[in-house]
């Protein structure tokens, strides 16, 4: 059976590309999710990969995961700061969380250093830009393979 891994990502990351290319990159959402697709073929997962500007959607996609999916790569972005609901979702959902930034939100302003998917996440990448989700996946690939 394939290991199945869920990407999600949270408010404003549809804007990847355009928004603050300073900051988060050139890259689009959509240039991520074909490298995401193609990193998980050659690691033999199957990968979901979703983003949604409402907390309440990515509260229920959490929450479904559990039983359906192996790993979870969350880039909460603004709510990783703000979001206790996720928080408690991904605490409940019994699946391992990566945290995934784009930016290295430590260097960033001292409200992004609070983190509340930390919380929950077995590991945290940020600062490597859409690198870093495909590091995610060899790292949930590893989390599968070893139980």
């Amino acid at each position: 059976m394939t290991a199945s891994v869920l990407v999600l990502n949270g408010p404003n990351l549809n804007l990847l590309g355009t928004r603050e290319p300073e900051t988060y990159g050139r890259e689009t959402l959509a240039d991520i999710e074909a490298a995401c697709t193609r990193r998980a073929e050659a690691l033999g997962l199957a990968v979901t990969f979703r983003q949604s500007n409402a907390e309440g959607e990515l509260v229920d996609w959490i929450q479904q995961a559990r039983g359906t999916h192996d790993v979870l790569v969350v880039n909460a972005g603004a709510y990783t700061h703000t979001s206790v609901a996720i928080l408690d979702a991904l605490l409940a959902c019994e699946v391992p969380v990566i945290e995934v930034h784009l930016s290295n939100i430590h260097r960033r302003e001292d409200f992004r250093h609070h983190s509340y998917v930390s919380r929950a996440a077995v590991g945290m990448i940020a600062g490597l830009g859409g690198h870093g989700y495909e590091l995610a996946l060899e790292a949930a690939a590893r989390m599968v393979e070893t139980g």
